[in-house]
């Protein structure tokens, strides 16, 4: 059981999601990106635009917890803090892209500093030279 633990946050919502494991991107961005792809797709087809942090919060929930809970739902929760122990944070954006984000050391000591202390995975381990611009606002 792969036990690197994540948190999913959308953009304009202040909750944060928790999983305390499989949350490496090998795991979540398949599951996460299919997820989006028809979600997108089925707002486009009915119009329908409003409470849209609200709606990617909720169905991402439900979503992840059917594909990574493993019959033991306790590995998964909502909350308004971020968690120092986690390896990635995945934030969902409006414009229908999602941004990897991996703490630094300040993230670890001080979780309250959220995105602003985390710094863009880019794939196969790499990472971008810039922190993220976002303040604690999700």
């Amino acid at each position: 059981m792969s036990t690197i633990p994540c948190h999913i946050v959308v953009e304009d919502n202040p909750a944060i999601i928790y999983a305390s494991r499989n949350g490496s991107p090998v795991k979540v961005l398949p599951i996460l990106n299919r997820f989006l792809e028809k979600f997108w797709q089925e707002r486009d087809i009915s119009g329908e635009d409003s409470d849209t942090p609200e709606c990617l919060v909720a169905q991402i929930v439900v979503r992840f917890g059917f594909e990574l809970c493993e019959d033991d739902f306790s590995n998964l929760r909502v909350g308004l803090s971020f968690k120092p122990d986690v390896e990635y944070i995945y934030q969902v954006l409006l414009n229908q892209t999602v941004q990897v984000w991996t703490p630094t050391d300040a993230y670890q000591r001080d979780a309250n500093l959220g995105l602003s202390a985390c710094r863009e995975w880019v794939g196969n381990g790499q990472f971008s030279n810039t922190l993220s611009t976002q303040r604690n606002s999700v």
